[in-house]
């Protein structure tokens, strides 16, 4: 008996999807490009939502930002649900090894100075975590095209996975009655008072653009800075290495955030004039409630220095607003 072994060239009838090859021509899409492109519906609406009659369920005009394409929002990560998960799988692996290690080397012992800036500083921002969660879950579920809506989504997760990390630095260092204390400084320390405000302000923005830049934007700009930088620093000068240790996934995750973040916005402010003056608006308005609830905190916590501080904050916000055409 004998076999003959052939092999053959087998040509697709097509590249891609029919939506995606009227976009980008009849080639092999990428998978962020398959899991993000053209998908928002934006027909056959059974019903009007009964809360919002005047609005489809799915409804461009829940922000007064305008876009000729909604897609321009696109990601710079390239984050589909896949890429996302290995991602912070990756950055998770990083962050255990990272406590583990502190455990080890005593995060429990803490001098007191560094202490008391882990128990009342960065444990109540726990709170301001779980406000970014609210704040971008509410943008994916009223925003508009999939790139901006299934972004936010991953953003909102990530705030509740940077809340249980200070959740778990506090539980490691004060036991859980710190939660509790913290949760108490949230509520009525005079100092965090201006910061729960704007959080809890943020709550009724109406407007998803508006508040992707009060949250997304301006205040994560600053309270990172303040908190991962400065708080950091002085933490370090006070023989606490290991608070900048533990905090290490926060860090990352801002700086990579930031350029999602970034370009979102350099994309609005730069398909028009009436959308620049809109964020603009914005960014005046939601920058000063922000920047007081800021200075509020480093006076309590840097005293005559709070002056250099808010200055080195606002100097880095508003260079990496230049950038992005504001």
């Amino acid at each position: 008996m004998q076999i003959d072994l052939q092999t053959i060239n087998i040509k697709p009838l097509r590249q891609t999807f029919d939506h995606l090859a009227r976009r980008f021509g009849d080639k092999p899409a990428s998978r962020y490009q398959e899991g993000t492109y053209d998908i928002q519906q934006d027909y056959l609406f059974h019903y009007r939502p009964t809360w919002e009659p005047d609005r489809e369920i799915f409804d461009e005009r829940r922000t007064a930002i305008r876009m000729r394409d909604w897609y321009d929002f696109k990601d710079p990560r390239q984050f589909y649900y896949g890429t996302y998960t290995i991602a912070r799988a990756k950055q998770q692996e990083g962050a255990d090894a990272a406590f583990e290690f502190a455990e080890e080397s005593g995060l429990d012992g803490l001098p007191d100075a560094v202490r008391k800036l882990v128990l009342e500083v960065l444990l109540p921002m726990r709170h301001f975590e779980w406000g970014g969660n609210m704040n971008n879950t509410f943008i994916s579920a009223y925003g508009y095209g999939t790139a901006i809506e299934a972004a936010c989504m991953y953003a909102a997760m990530d705030r509740l996975g940077i809340a249980q990390q200070i959740s778990r630095i506090g539980l490691a260092v004060g036991g859980e009655t710190a939660l509790d204390a913290a949760k108490a400084t949230w509520l009525s320390h005079l100092a965090w008072q201006p910061l729960r405000k704007c959080v809890e302000d943020s709550f009724v923005i109406r407007d998803w653009f508006e508040l992707f830049v009060a949250q997304n934007l301006i205040l994560d700009a600053l309270v990172y800075q303040f908190l991962y930088v400065h708080v950091d620093k002085l933490a370090l000068r006070e023989g606490g290495a290991l608070f900048g240790l533990v905090t290490k996934f926060m860090k990352d995750w801002h700086g990579e955030t930031t350029r999602w973040v970034d370009a979102v916005v350099k994309a609005a402010v730069g398909e028009s004039a009436e959308n620049k003056a809109l964020v603009g608006a914005w960014l005046g308005k939601h920058r000063a409630s922000a920047s007081t609830a800021v200075k509020s905190l480093a006076q309590s916590i840097f005293g005559a220095a709070t002056a250099d501080v808010m200055d080195t904050i606002q100097s880095d916000l508003q260079a990496r607003l230049q950038k992005v055409g504001l």
